[in-house]
């Protein structure tokens, strides 16, 4: 079995010290193959809140896929934010912004959804798009094929419609009829797993809360995914664990699993 961590918005800077060693704990404890840093690593884009932030990944002890999210880009650097917006993201996670996994049982295609023009929202192009769809399309029938965003693709409540990514719509049809399963992102600090309706074949919205920052949600703890695939030949569906932080124990617990089964033409799901 495949265990992929699904982490966003920790917003280091912001980070909680009790909470980020739960976050240590649990890792250690779930031992993840693979862990996913679904954009906002820093509340302000400073070096040191990236090297804190990688500091942080290196305890995992797992892989880790990151990319950038709106806060990662300098806000009060003009000069660094129009020339080298993602020089310090780079400097902590490595120079490639769109960061790929393959496994014989997850692809995992990172997304960078963020632009130095845009201060808040993202969007996605029409070439990034259909990147994505060549590479999920030549992924193996065991692959559980994963895309990973910034912002959502999907919100279950008006309030957040603004923060949909741009482009979301047309690269939702591309990816499905690709062979898409999920799209992970974060964003809006609000866990949950929405179906994809009105596409070619089944897919999942899975997005994350923020996992270790004081900048949490009404009512909303800080929260983190856990994934749990098997290849389709078992015939089991995959696992979202959504594990929440509980302050009055200062340990992450498991508080909801979504079981979602991915299509597959020869008849699983």
């Amino acid at each position: 079995m495949s265990v992929l961590l699904h982490i966003s918005d920790p917003h280091f800077g912001t980070e909680q010290a009790p909470v980020v060693e739960a976050l240590v704990a649990l890792a250690q404890q779930q031992r993840p193959d693979l862990v996913v840093l679904s954009g906002d690593i820093t509340q302000r884009a400073t070096a040191l809140q990236f090297q804190a932030a990688r500091a942080f990944v290196d305890r995992l002890g797992a892989p880790v896929l990151a990319i950038p999210g709106n806060h990662d880009i300098p806000l009060f650097d003009p000069y660094q934010r129009l020339l080298q917006p993602y020089a310090r993201h780079r400097a902590a996670f490595g120079t490639e912004l769109e960061p790929v996994h393959a496994s014989p049982s997850l692809l995992v295609q990172c997304v960078n959804t963020t632009r130095w023009f845009r201060h808040k929202n993202g969007q996605v192009s029409a070439a990034q798009v259909e990147q994505v769809a060549q590479r999920l399309a030549a992924a193996g029938a065991d692959q559980l094929r994963v895309v990973v965003v910034h912002q959502p693709v999907a919100v279950p409540h008006l309030e957040d419609v603004h923060d949909r990514l741009r482009g979301h719509a047309g690269a939702l049809r591309r990816w499905a009829e690709a062979g898409a399963d999920l799209v992970l992102g974060g964003h809006i600090h609000l866990p949950f797993v929405m179906p994809l309706t009105g596409l070619a074949r089944p897919m999942w919205a899975v997005q994350a809360g923020t996992a270790v920052s004081s900048r949490v949600r009404d009512g909303v703890p800080n929260s983190v995914n856990l994934l749990r695939w098997q290849p389709a030949a078992a015939a089991l569906p995959c696992l979202i664990e959504r594990w929440d932080h509980d302050a009055l124990h200062q340990a992450f617990r498991l508080v909801q699993t979504t079981p979602v089964r991915p299509w597959r033409e020869h008849g699983l799901g």
